[in-house]
């Protein structure tokens, strides 16, 4: 059950007003996350402000969605994982890799490089190495894909975390 009110323009205030008719105009509906996150400006404007820089990284967005699952299944956001499983199902990534990626692994040593990163990043970005970075660049990510990994991380943990603070749940949502 929710723990929060969604707002909707008509209820919400000030600077989430604006943002949420914007949204509404443009998209025709939000769903219950955003609509949640609208009881703080600061953290719906973040939120769409690190969204939107996102869908500018470098890094293949086929290989986010992978680790945007490793993340989530180790943080624990249904909502989150069901939207990302969907979205990489939908790019085209098989059920094996989608599993693996549940396990933060790959057949792939590129990718699992690159999401044994993004679950350091998560738990223990202290114990990164030159090693590993430069492991990175040999399986050909650039500096800016790399970099674009703490991004995808930071998302999901914004995402994910407010969804189980807010008690949002699979099938109570309209829409990540």
């Amino acid at each position: 059950m929710p723990r929060l009110t969604r707002l909707t323009p008509d209820t919400a205030v000030g600077a989430s007003r604006d943002l949420l008719t914007d949204l509404v105009s443009r998209h025709g509906q939000i769903g219950d996350m955003v609509s949640t996150m609208a009881n703080s400006p600061a953290v719906l404007g973040g939120y769409l402000q690190l969204s939107r820089a996102m869908g500018r990284a470098k890094l293949d967005r086929r290989i986010s969605e992978r680790i945007s699952i490793a993340v989530q299944a180790l943080q624990g956001c249904g909502l989150c994982l069901d939207a990302h499983v969907s979205a990489a199902r939908a790019l085209g990534v098989d059920e094996e890799e989608i599993e693996r990626a549940h396990a933060g692994a790959s057949a792939d040593p590129a990718i699992a490089a690159i999401t044994a990163l993004a679950l350091q990043v998560y738990r223990e970005p202290t114990s990164i190495t030159d090693e590993q970075i430069d492991a990175l660049r040999g399986h050909g990510y650039s500096d800016r894909a790399i970099a674009d990994v703490v991004g995808v991380v930071a998302l999901n943990i914004l995402t994910g975390a407010f969804n189980l603070l807010a008690g949002l749940t699979p099938g109570s949502d309209t829409g990540a």
